[in-house]
C-alpha cells in the first residue's frame, strides 16, 4: 500500500521553513542543508553561486510542493529544519555559561567588509573573511553579537583578462531579493531609516539584516531617493572611489552604525572596531554623551571604556589618513556638536598633536579612544607596538598597550563536504553511536578530537592518503572546468587540451590570495630555469595552481598576475602551471582542500596574520611558508615546512634574494623528497606523519571558535 501524501498544512510548514532557512546563512556551514537546495536545481546551484535564496526563486511553488511529496526528500528537509531550530534555540552554549551579560547587551562589531559566502560578494579580502568567520563562530558559541557594515550593491569586482593577460574588472548589481538578506523594519512593518550629517548635507540610509545563525549583521545602504547621487553611491562598491568617498563611507559606517543600533533599541556593552575604518563611531558615542551634559573630555573618557580596537595592518600605507581640509569639510557639523576647534579635532587622529602637516589617521583615533587594542598574531603585535610607539612618549616598545589575539578560521564553514562527512564518521566510531550534526560540529572544534589523529588505530595512513587523492582529483577536475570556461575566450594559438591539463599524481602546490605586492606571488619563479627542471621531472612531477585578485588601482599587482599567466601559456611550465580567474570563497575552498602544499611567501613582517593556510590543515594540505604572521606561531618543525628561519634582513633586495634561495632549497631538499618517498605499498609514510602533526597541532588552535572565546574573556567581558 502506498503511503499517504503530505497534507497541505505539512507542505506549507516545510516550504515556510525552507524559505526561512534560505534567509539565514547557517546553511552555508551545514552540508545537509546545502544538499537540499542543490538537489532542487543542480544546474541552478552551480550557476547561481550556490545561492539558496536564488534556488527558491528558480523553483516554482508548485514544483516545490510536488517535490516534497517524495517522502524521503521531505523527511530530509524536516530533519534539516529540526536541526536548524535546535541550533537557534540552544540555551546551553558557551556564551550562556561564560558571557551571559553579552546576551542582553551584545558586542557591536564594526567592519567595512564581511566575507560570508560566494553568493554575497561584499568583501575584498582577508579582513572581510575574518569578520565573517568571527560572526559565524560568535553564533556557534552563543555569544551576544551584532555586526555592522555597508551593503555594497555592486560588491567587489569580478575579474577577467584581456588578450594581453591584463586583469580587467567589471561589476554586477546585487539584488537584495536574490540574497540572504532581509530589510530592517520597525514595529509597524515600515523600513527603518536613519541619517548622518556629511559636510552640510543630511544623508539618509536604511539597512539590510543578514542572519548569521543566531547573530545579526546589519548592512547600511545609502541608495535612497532623498540622497544626491554621490551620496547614494557611497554604498556602491567595496573601497570604491577616492579619499573623499572613503571618508564619507567611514562616517556612514561608524556614525551611521551607532545610530542604527540606537534606532533598533540595541544597547551594546562593547564596540569592537575591526580595523580603523569604523573609528568615527567613537566620536558619535562622545557626541551622545555631550548631548546628555558631559564635556568632551568626560565624554571621550567614558567612550574609551566601551571600545576595543583590532588592527590588521603592519604596512604604513594601509592606514587611512585624511587631510586637514577634507576633515574640515566633511565633519564641519560634527565638529560643532563636539565643541572642538579644527586643531583639537585633528589632534584626535595625530601621533604628534598640533602638527599642521600631519594628516588625520583613523588608526590613531581608534587607539586613543579604545580601552584595549590588539594585533592579529604575536609578531604583528610586536610590529604594531613598534609602529605606534610615538603615541606613547616615555614608554618602551614592550610597554605600548597593544596586545595580540591570533586570528583563526570558522572550521566547519571552510571544511569541504566530503571531509566533513569523513570526520563525522570517525566521531561516530569514537562514541559508538551516531552523533547529530551539532554535536559533531562542537567536537570538531575540540583539541581532544584532533589529538586522536596521531593514532593510526583511529585513522590509518591508507585512509588519509585515499582522502588526499580524492580531494586532489576534485580540485583538478574543478580546475579543468574553470579553465575550459576561461579558454573559450582564447585564440587557437593558445589552445590547451583542458581534459588532460594537470596531473592527478603530481605534487600540487597552491597559491591563492590578494595579489598585493608584498605577498610576492612570483617569488618561486625567480629561479625559473631551476623550477622548470623540477616541474619537468617525470619521476617526481610538480605543478602549481594560482588564483587571486589585484586591487583595481594596483598595477604592480596586476603585472604579477600577468607574468604568471604568461608563464602558464608561453613557457616550459605550460600544462603544469595554471591561473584560475575570479578568485572567491568557492575557489578558495577548492584550493585549500585539494592542494598538497599551501605556499605563502610574504615579505616579512608584512603579513599581519594570514588565514588561508589555516584552512588547509583540516584537509591534509601542508603549509610551506615564510615564518610570518600565524605560521611563525604554528610551525613546530614537524607539521609543515618553513622557508628560512625566524629572522629577516632589513634590506628588501637582500630579503627577496635570500627568501628565493631558501624557498627553492626547501622545496627541492625537503618538500619534494618527502612527498615522493613511498614504501612498498606506495604510501608516503613520512608525508602522512606531517599531515597528522599538522592536524593535531594546528586545527584546534587556529580557529575562530578559540579566537572568539579569547576575545570574550580577554576584552569583551573584562
Amino acid at each position: 500500500m502506498s503511503r499517504a501524501s503530505l497534507t497541505t498544512v505539512e507542505l506549507t510548514e516545510l516550504i515556510i521553513g525552507l524559505h526561512r532557512l534560505a534567509r539565514n546563512l547557517w546553511w552555508t556551514w551545514n552540508q545537509e542543508a546545502q544538499e537540499i537546495f542543490q538537489e532542487l536545481s543542480p544546474r541552478g546551484w552551480q550557476n547561481l553561486h550556490h545561492n539558496a535564496v536564488a534556488i527558491l526563486h528558480e523553483v516554482s511553488d508548485y514544483e516545490l510542493r510536488v517535490r516534497l511529496q517524495d517522502r524521503e526528500f521531505a523527511q530530509r528537509v524536516r530533519e534539516v529544519l529540526s536541526t536548524f531550530e535546535i541550533y537557534l534555540n540552544d540555551s546551553i552554549t558557551w556564551g550562556h555559561q561564560n558571557a551571559p551579560g553579552l546576551l542582553k547587551n551584545p558586542v557591536a562589531y564594526f567592519s567595512a567588509e564581511f566575507g560570508f559566502h560566494e553568493s554575497l560578494p561584499i568583501a575584498a579580502g582577508g579582513l572581510g573573511i575574518l569578520a565573517g568567520d568571527h560572526a559565524k563562530s560568535a553564533s556557534d558559541v552563543g555569544l551576544g553579537f551584532a555586526g555592522i557594515s555597508l551593503f555594497y550593491r555592486e560588491g567587489y569586482f569580478q575579474q577577467t583578462f584581456n588578450q594581453d593577460n591584463w586583469q580587467t574588472e567589471y561589476y554586477t548589481h546585487l539584488n537584495p531579493k536574490n540574497l540572504a538578506v532581509e530589510p530592517v523594519l520597525d514595529a509597524k512593518g515600515e523600513q527603518v531609516v536613519c541619517m548622518v550629517e556629511i559636510a552640510m548635507t543630511e544623508v539618509y540610509f536604511h539597512a539590510w539584516r543578514v542572519n548569521v545563525g543566531r547573530c545579526p549583521v546589519y548592512l547600511l545602504d545609502a541608495n535612497r531617493p532623498e540622497n544626491e547621487q554621490r551620496y547614494r553611491d557611497l554604498t556602491l562598491r567595496v573601497y570604491g572611489g577616492d579619499s573623499t568617498t572613503r571618508i564619507m563611507q567611514e562616517i556612514l559606517l561608524g556614525v551611521g552604525g551607532v545610530r542604527l543600533l540606537r534606532a533598533l533599541g540595541i544597547a551594546p556593552s562593547v564596540f569592537h572596531m575591526n580595523e580603523g575604518h569604523a573609528a568615527f563611531l567613537t566620536l558619535e558615542l562622545a557626541r551622545e554623551k555631550m548631548a546628555d551634559g558631559k564635556n568632551f573630555q568626560a565624554a571621550i573618557a567614558e567612550t574609551k571604556s566601551q571600545c576595543i580596537f583590532t588592527t590588521h595592518t603592519p604596512v604604513e600605507a594601509g592606514h587611512d589618513r585624511f587631510s586637514r581640509d577634507l576633515m574640515s569639510y566633511v565633519l564641519m557639523k560634527f565638529q560643532t556638536e563636539l565643541k572642538l576647534t579644527l586643531p583639537e579635532l585633528m589632534a584626535l587622529g595625530q601621533v604628534s598633536p598640533g602638527t599642521d602637516h600631519e594628516p588625520f589617521c583613523m588608526t590613531v583615533l581608534a587607539l586613543k579612544a579604545s580601552r584595549a587594542a590588539n594585533g592579529v598574531s604575536e609578531l604583528h603585535g610586536q610590529v604594531s607596538r613598534h609602529m605606534w610607539q610615538g603615541m606613547y612618549p616615555g614608554k618602551r616598545t614592550d610597554e605600548v598597550p597593544i596586545g595580540h589575539i591570533t586570528n583563526g578560521i570558522h572550521l566547519v564553514g571552510w571544511m569541504k563536504g566530503p571531509v566533513r562527512r569523513f570526520w563525522r564518521s570517525k566521531l561516530s566510531q569514537i562514541s559508538n553511536e551516531k552523533l547529530n550534526v551539532l554535536e559533531c560540529d562542537r567536537e570538531m572544534n575540540s583539541p581532544e578530537f584532533w589529538a586522536r589523529i596521531s593514532d593510526p588505530n583511529f585513522i590509518s595512513d591508507e585512509e588519509l592518503w585515499a582522502m588526499r587523492y580524492k580531494l586532489r582529483r576534485e580540485l583538478i577536475e574543478f580546475s579543468r572546468r574553470r579553465l575550459l570556461l576561461q579558454g573559450e575566450r582564447l585564440t587557437r594559438g593558445d589552445f590547451i587540451a583542458f581534459d588532460q591539463l594537470l596531473n592527478t599524481d603530481a605534487l600540487t602546490i597552491g597559491f591563492a590570495r590578494r595579489f598585493a605586492t608584498y605577498k610576492r606571488a612570483p617569488l618561486i619563479f625567480q629561479q625559473f630555469e631551476n623550477i622548470a627542471k623540477v616541474v619537468m621531472d617525470k619521476h617526481r612531477p610538480v605543478q602549481f595552481i594560482f588564483a587571486g585578485k589585484a586591487h583595481p588601482k594596483d598595477d604592480d599587482g596586476k603585472r604579477f598576475i600577468q607574468h604568471i599567466i604568461h608563464l602558464s601559456k608561453f613557457s616550459e611550465l605550460k600544462g603544469h602551471l595554471v591561473f584560475i580567474e575570479n578568485y572567491d570563497v568557492h575557489v578558495a575552498r577548492q584550493l585549500v582542500s585539494g592542494c598538497d602544499v599551501w605556499l605563502n611567501n610574504p615579505r616579512r613582517p608584512l603579513e599581519a596574520s594570514g588565514t588561508s593556510g589555516m584552512k588547509a590543515s583540516c584537509h591534509g594540505c601542508l603549509n610551506f611558508s615564510i615564518l610570518d604572521g600565524w605560521w611563525r606561531e604554528g610551525y613546530d618543525g614537524t607539521n609543515g615546512f618553513a622557508i628560512g628561519d625566524d629572522s629577516h634582513p632589513d634590506n628588501i633586495e637582500e630579503q627577496d634574494r635570500l627568501d628565493s634561495e631558501n624557498l627553492y632549497r626547501t622545496l627541492t631538499q625537503e618538500v619534494i623528497p618527502c612527498f615522493y618517498a613511498r614504501d612498498a605499498h606506495g604510501i608516503p609514510r613520512q608525508w602522512i606523519q606531517r599531515i597528522r602533526r599538522a592536524m593535531s597541532t594546528l586545527v584546534p588552535q587556529f580557529n575562530t571558535w578559540r579566537m572568539v572565546q579569547e576575545y570574550a574573556k580577554k576584552y569583551y567581558t573584562s
